[in-house]
C-alpha cells in the first residue's frame, strides 16, 4: 500500500485530491494536514512514501515544510504543487528537496503519472516546469556555473519561519507559541531580520514576504 500525505490549506482542493488518488487502489491517503506546520509533524509521524505539498500555505510555506519534511522524514519523497512555473520557484523546490513539481493547471491530468514516477524514486516535472527546468540548466552552464545568490538573503532556517509567521499578522508571543521559544527569542529573531533585509517596518517585512512568495498578497 501506497501511503500519502496530502497539505494544502483549502479542504475542496484536498478533498478532489482525495478522489483521484485512491482511484488506484492500492494508494491511501494517510493524512491531511491544513498547513505546512501540520504537513512536517504528521510526516514525522506517519512517514508516508509520498507527501504531495502545496507551495503555498499558511504558517510554513511548502518550501520550509519540504526543507523540514526531508530532514525529518527522509523515507518521504516530496511532490510539490503550484502555479508558478518560474525559474526561481523551480529552482527553490529542487533546491528545498523535492522530487517533483506539478503545475496546479495540469494537477487533474499530471497528478496520478507524477506520484507513480516518484514513487518509482525517479524524478516528476509538469512539461513546462521541464522546459524551465532545461532552460535554467542550459543558462547556468553558460555562466560558467555560477552559483546562484541565497534565495532569502542570508537568513537561517528558523528566521524564515518567523518572517513568515510575522508576515502574516502572529504577534511575538504568537510567534513564541507557535515555535515552542520564548517571546525574548522571537523579539531577537524579529530584530535580525530587520537588520538583515534592512527593513524599517513590519509593512516592509509583510510586502517583502509577498514579494519571495512566503504569503499570497
Amino acid at each position: 500500500m501506497l501511503r500519502i500525505l496530502l497539505a494544502d490549506d483549502h479542504h475542496i482542493t484536498r478533498l478532489g485530491l482525495r478522489h483521484l488518488l485512491e482511484r488506484t487502489p492500492e494508494w491511501k491517503v494517510c493524512g491531511e494536514a491544513s498547513n505546512g506546520r501540520e504537513a512536517v509533524e504528521m510526516a514525522a509521524t506517519l512517514m508516508p512514501q509520498i507527501a504531495i505539498v502545496d507551495l503555498s500555505m499558511p504558517e510554513l510555506n511548502g518550501l520550509e515544510a519540504t526543507r523540514q519534511i526531508v530532514r525529518g522524514a527522509p523515507g518521504t519523497a516530496v511532490l510539490i504543487y503550484t502555479m508558478d512555473e518560474s525559474e526561481k520557484v523551480v529552482h527553490e523546490a529542487l533546491s528545498a528537496g523535492a522530487k517533483g513539481i506539478v503545475l496546479k493547471s495540469h494537477l487533474d491530468s499530471s497528478i496520478v503519472q507524477a506520484v507513480e514516477t516518484v514513487a518509482q524514486g525517479k524524478p516528476f516535472f509538469s512539461s513546462r516546469v521541464a522546459e524551465t527546468v532545461v532552460t535554467g540548466y542550459l543558462a547556468q552552464r553558460a555562466k560558467g556555473g555560477e552559483a546562484e545568490a541565497t534565495t532569502h538573503d542570508g537568513l537561517t532556517a528558523r528566521e524564515r519561519e518567523v518572517l513568515q509567521l510575522l508576515a502574516e499578522g502572529k504577534s511575538n508571543k504568537e510567534v513564541a507559541s507557535i515555535l515552542g521559544i520564548s517571546t525574548r527569542t522571537a523579539q531577537t529573531h524579529r530584530a535580525e531580520i530587520m537588520h538583515k533585509l534592512q527593513l524599517k517596518s513590519l509593512s516592509d517585512l509583510v510586502r517583502y514576504a509577498i514579494r519571495k512568495g512566503l504569503i499570497r498578497a
